[in-house]
């Protein structure tokens, strides 16, 4: 049976395998284990390729959250606004911080956060807005930093799936007062386990993050804070900064592949990913639309074609978030996106033939 998997790591691992075994075996060499000029060449790097000017490694994308804002002095009896269409480590993060998540709906054509409805949300209490640039596809900024201008709020990008991702020309990381990025293996920049990092203009931010992902110090046995333990180890960053040369093509293989995609599964009855002028998306996931979504799954499940859904459940309906009082009906276009999203197979090593083979089985279904 011809089957297609939702992803294929080693495909990626055996085009660059010797880049990769020697960047391990140079951490090895060196006993560059923790911290060290692995991490600090691949944080340096990773600056520059955002356009920021600081970077810190951490342990996971969802510790930079967590860890800016704290940074940021956001705590308990703050809230932050964020969407309910993302991952729950978006919301975690705020929780974790005594702080509490505030959603807001999103833009049917996009399926991010929606500017228009950030306003109504704001609260005396809220110090920040955490947009996220999900699918691979950047937010519309400008209103979100307009509003949070005006309301002297933060603005924390949640960048995990937007690695190398334009918006008006200037890539996500250095649009708001700090981003943040996950390098689990299956992101478009992914580590051999887990990682993530922060970026931002500011340096004073980013010496604070260092200082709480290391125990909240910054002399050895000198504790000003109490921080918790987050670093990125170096064989991650060993493994990051040699793939980080690779990242621009690799996107550049993913617009292609949801042009294909685009070309041969128009004029079904699907709403399809698109860009716009404002934005270069770098499709970390490419997600159709159809109200047959589970019949769809099932049929292409049943012919070796794998899928995922990203996301079933709304965080407002979560229950983890249940205490926070949201309720079905609350977020209409958010529950409507869950019920019909559909993610495709996409990675740089995806062949035409292969998408050809799922459109294929797309256009049977639906015809």
């Amino acid at each position: 049976m011809f089957s297609v998997p939702f992803l294929d790591l080693r495909a990626q691992y055996m085009s660059i395998k010797p880049e990769m075994d020697e960047a391990i075996q140079q951490v090895i060499n060196d006993c560059s284990f923790v911290g060290g000029k692995h991490v600090t060449e691949f944080e340096s790097k990773f600056a520059d390729f955002c356009g920021a000017k600081h970077c810190i490694g951490v342990g996971n994308g969802t510790d930079a959250l967590y860890l800016t804002l704290r940074a940021f002095g956001v705590g308990s009896g703050d809230e932050v606004i964020t969407t309910a269409h993302t991952f729950i480590a978006t919301a975690e993060a705020i929780s974790l911080t005594g702080a509490q998540p505030v959603f807001v709906d999103i833009r049917e054509d996009t399926m991010l956060m929606d500017p228009d409805v950030v306003e109504a949300a704001l609260t005396p209490r809220t110090r920040a807005i955490i947009p996220v640039h999900l699918y691979g596809q950047p937010c519309e900024m400008k209103q979100i930093l307009d509003i949070a201008r005006r309301h002297n709020l933060k603005v924390i990008e949640d960048a995990a799936q937007a690695h190398g991702a334009r918006w008006q020309g200037h890539r996500v990381g250095s649009l708001g007062d700090a981003a943040c990025f996950s390098f689990y293996p299956s992101k478009n920049l992914g580590a051999y386990g887990d990682g993530g990092a922060v970026v931002s203009q500011d340096e004073d931010l980013v010496q604070r993050v260092r200082m709480l992902a290391n125990h909240g110090r910054q002399e050895k046995y000198t504790h000003e804070i109490e921080g918790v333990n987050s670093r990125l180890d170096g064989f991650q960053a060993a493994i990051l900064r040699a793939k980080l040369a690779h990242l621009d093509k690799w996107n550049e293989q993913r617009r292609a592949h949801a042009n294909c995609y685009r070309q041969q599964l128009s004029n079904l009855p699907l709403v399809l990913p698109n860009d716009n002028a404002e934005t270069k998306a770098v499709y970390h996931l490419f997600v159709i639309r159809t109200k047959r979504r589970d019949e769809v799954q099932c049929y292409l499940k049943a012919r070796g074609i794998e899928t995922g859904i990203h996301y079933p459940i709304p965080l407002h309906l979560q229950p983890a978030y249940w205490h926070l009082g949201y309720a079905e009906g609350d977020f209409p276009l958010t529950e409507q996106a869950a019920r019909e999203v559909l993610s495709l197979p996409m990675y740089p090593e995806l062949s035409n033939e292969q998408i050809s083979q799922i459109s294929k089985a797309i256009r049977e279904v639906l015809t």
